[in-house]
């Protein structure tokens, strides 16, 4: 399956997942919407389910908006998504070309779908377990995907990133699992209390049934990761016949882009990687006694 066909069919899905969720926030049935939409309910459970012979016709979709009394912000992430469905160009590798808005990555909605995430960071704490004042000095560097210069899309990002934190207490939240380089405790982000208020968070976040930290100290020595960078393994539910509904993804982000590796000896070569470094890494345990003590060390300093 190539990758334009994979983020099609992705696209898809995510903005029928979106459409649904609207709905159901309006607290309509499908047959209500139906009826008010002059729709047959089977049309609707169509573009609810992403399916590949529907078109997501803009005047369609901005009516769906209105019935569903839906946020400018929301219509504005929709409308752009059902865009792209119309066209034919290969975003899947560079979202920021895509047409969506710049802020919106794929990412977030693959985040959403997935029951399993595996998260390595060698530099910077995973935007899932950032606090408020850790992301804003992260968004202020540049070189990042928000412009460093707009405060109002600063602000904007932030907000995104800490609403995608509850992903984590949600019903049927998904697993994460994280492991940390140390590099990621010991360099200060902002000041010292902005770090002992993140570690403590990430102590907080760890109490979770659904998470698991791990930190991989210095004396670990050369590892698979050190020539990988950060990267995430994304993997999503079986469908009644135990079959995925969406191929295991693997996820990279740059400076002006994104790559999302779905080929088996891609997520393959990502497992071996993560499979040796969590290998190396210290036991969940130790891990968290460790980011203790490294957050006492910064609440003194």
């Amino acid at each position: 399956m190539s990758h334009a066909v994979t983020g099609s069919t992705m696209l898809r899905r995510q903005l029928g997942r979106k459409l649904e969720a609207l709905r159901k926030a309006a607290g309509l049935t499908t047959e209500q919407a139906a009826e008010k939409l002059d729709r047959a309910r089977a049309t609707l459970y169509r573009i609810e389910s992403g399916a590949e012979n529907v078109r997501f016709r803009a005047s369609d979709v901005k009516e769906m908006l209105r019935l569903y009394g839906a946020s400018e912000e929301d219509i504005e992430l929709v409308l752009a998504m059902a865009a792209a469905t119309r066209e034919n160009k290969n975003w899947w590798h560079d979202y920021i070309g895509s047409g969506l808005p710049r802020w919106f990555q794929l990412h977030i909605g693959l985040e959403a779908a997935a029951t399993r995430i595996r998260k390595y960071q060698p530099e910077l704490v995973p935007g899932l377990l950032q606090t408020r004042e850790y992301a804003e000095q992260v968004f202020r560097m540049p070189g990042g995907s928000v412009d460093a210069t707009d405060n109002e899309e600063q602000e904007r990002a932030i907000q995104l990133r800490i609403e995608r934190q509850a992903l984590l207490t949600r019903f049927a939240a998904p697993q994460l699992s994280v492991i940390l380089n140390e590099a990621v405790l010991r360099r200060p982000v902002g000041n010292a209390r902005i770090m002992a208020d993140q570690l403590h968070q990430i102590v907080k976040a760890s109490e979770l049934p659904n998470v698991t930290v791990q930190v991989l100290r210095f004396s670990a020595g050369l590892h698979a990761g050190a020539m990988s960078g950060a990267f995430s393994i994304m993997e999503f539910p079986e469908d009644d016949s135990g079959k995925e509904v969406e191929p295991p993804v693997a996820y990279l982000e740059a400076a002006t882009g994104a790559i999302y590796l779905d080929k088996s000896h891609e997520t393959v070569a990502y497992n071996s990687i993560w499979a040796d470094m969590a290998d190396r890494a210290l036991n969940e345990s130790r891990s968290i006694h460790l980011i203790q003590q490294v957050a006492e060390e910064y609440s003194r300093a």
